[in-house]
């Protein structure tokens, strides 16, 4: 930053007093909560992260000198508009799955296909081989068309998957969709302002506590047994 641009003492000031309120803001809004999802706490809690990250560039800019704070980034829904007391809802869910064994896919399929005479394991036009011929297109076609998708979840691992991160949205509705009306485009309209809660699953939450783990041994000492250790890449859930 160039000296013409250099913040003033004042800014600064100014700055750690917009801090302040904001922290009067969010305490009040936590006492005042009217449930564990209150869109008040919300608000106040991105206004206090906002005018926090903005005084510590500025303290930086003009010091160069940080606070001891981390700040948060912004990957959490929106505040709630959706209506108080919900008549319909919206469930959508993500799962994401690698594909690291193709043949153990292709085996399940096929084993699918043999016990089923119903069951097409045979590709799409276009696309060459069957389940039993190498095909994992066909294969997920139908491994995916036999199993629910919270058997495929809870068995990923029989199916040569391997899970990635997953989501779950509880959206408000304002009436129940016409039967067939968004199955031409169901994911359009999901609006995340109108997210009733949401349930979410990945490793970074892993990372994200044995990275604490790791300091608090740092701090104390200790030698602490990790009891997830057994329950490898499993991934917590979140709520938000």
């Amino acid at each position: 930053m160039s000296d013409a641009a250099q913040p003033t003492a004042a800014e600064v000031r100014a700055a750690a007093e917009a801090v302040k309120a904001a922290l009067d803001r969010h305490l009040e809004a936590v006492e005042r909560r009217s449930g564990e999802d209150d869109p008040a706490v919300y608000a106040a809690f991105n206004e206090l992260a906002a005018t926090a990250e903005a005084y510590d560039e500025l303290l930086y800019d003009t010091y160069d000198e940080v606070t001891p704070f981390e700040i948060p980034g912004d990957d959490s829904l929106p505040a709630y508009a959706g209506p108080e007391e919900p008549s319909a809802v919206s469930v959508l869910i993500r799962r994401d799955y690698a594909v690291v064994e193709p043949q153990r896919l292709i085996a399940q399929a096929q084993r699918v296909a043999d016990l089923d005479p119903d069951v097409d394991a045979e590709p799409e036009a276009g696309r060459p081989g069957g389940a039993g011929q190498g095909s994992v297109h066909a294969a997920l076609g139908v491994v995916f068309g036999e199993y629910e998708p919270d058997e495929i979840a809870s068995r990923h691992k029989e199916f040569g998957l391997e899970e990635g991160d997953s989501t779950l949205w509880v959206t408000a509705v304002d009436e129940p969709a016409e039967p067939g009306e968004w199955l031409p485009a169901p994911f359009d309209q999901a609006d995340p302002q109108r997210v009733v809660c949401r349930f979410d699953v990945s490793a970074v939450f892993d990372e994200e506590e044995d990275d604490a783990d790791d300091e608090s041994d740092d701090d104390e000492d200790l030698d602490l047994v990790d009891e997830d250790e057994d329950d490898e890449g499993s991934g917590r859930t979140r709520k938000r």
